[in-house]
């Protein structure tokens, strides 16, 4: 079962600042990305409608620490690893290094909550992780989150 997904790209002008450097903004972005490209990986989508209700994951908590650098046309690679697999949540880890030398140049944490808004009164709820995505993921072994 995967507990690991690696997402390579280039750094998109629109996505520096003054300075030449990758926003913080945008490493928010990278994360979801690839954790969309992981559930796509997997048959899944991360959106989920049926007559009743629309399911999706919004974030409860979401970090980032940066270490170096990203610029303008720099490969990152993005590794998504599955640090924790609850009830109703899932928690991850991103580690982004430089394609070029393997440099680390951040590491992020996001917790995402399984949730349903029902359609007629729009109300949200968390709810069970389902069977067949909980089936097809487990957690990395701790050494890979250190």
């Amino acid at each position: 079962m995967p507990f690991e997904f690696k997402l390579t790209r280039r750094v998109e002008f629109a996505e520096t600042d003054m300075a030449g450097i990758v926003h913080f903004a945008n490493f928010y972005r990278m994360m979801e990305m690839t954790e969309h490209a992981f559930f796509r990986s997997l048959g899944f989508s991360i959106h989920g409608h049926d007559p009743v209700s629309t399911t999706g994951w919004p974030r409860v908590s979401a970090r980032c620490d940066f270490r170096a650098p990203l610029r303008f046309e720099d490969e990152v690679e993005i590794h998504l690893l599955v640090a924790e697999v609850r009830t109703r949540s899932i928690r991850y880890v991103f580690v982004f290094r430089k394609v070029a030398d393997g440099t680390e140049v951040a590491r992020g944490e996001v917790v995402a909550v399984c949730a349903s808004v029902e359609k007629a009164t729009g109300k949200l709820s968390a709810v069970p992780i389902p069977e067949a995505v909980r089936a097809a993921i487990q957690p990395a072994p701790p050494a890979l989150l250190a």
